[in-house]
């Protein structure tokens, strides 16, 4: 596995958004899009030093802020979902969301995992 892209939760991506552009070089912008799946905006900001920076907008991203959490999940990109799902879950982590189509990522498949350095997002490569 390779690391994505680390989500954060944001109360609005356009203020988030304009935050990080006054404090970080922002290479490139993605349109924001509702993923159903999630219930969710979701917008990608690709920063020039390479980090790429999911921000996450909705219901549950509020419930997060609430409690003072902004970190939302670290995404490794794989080219065998199955095959770590199985490995991570040998582990100890357990799966919070099975494999499912991401809007984000036209429609190529993520899942989410709990394990014992947080929330982790498997996207297929």
């Amino acid at each position: 596995m390779k690391m994505h892209h680390l989500g954060l939760a944001v109360n609005s991506i356009p203020s988030a958004l304009a935050f990080l552009q006054s404090v970080v070089n922002v290479e490139s912008v993605s349109e924001t899009v509702f993923d159903r799946e999630q219930n969710a905006n979701l917008c990608m900001v690709n920063v020039r030093d390479g980090t790429a920076i999911e921000l996450i907008e909705g219901e549950f991203a509020a419930k997060m802020i609430k409690k003072g959490q902004f970190f939302y999940h670290s995404c490794w990109e794989t080219d065998d979902m199955e095959k770590e799902l199985r490995a991570l879950t040998e582990k100890g982590g357990m799966i919070i969301s099975p494999p499912k189509p991401a809007a984000l990522f036209g429609d190529r498949k993520v899942a989410f995992i709990m394990t014992e350095i947080g929330l982790l997002e498997l996207l297929e490569e």
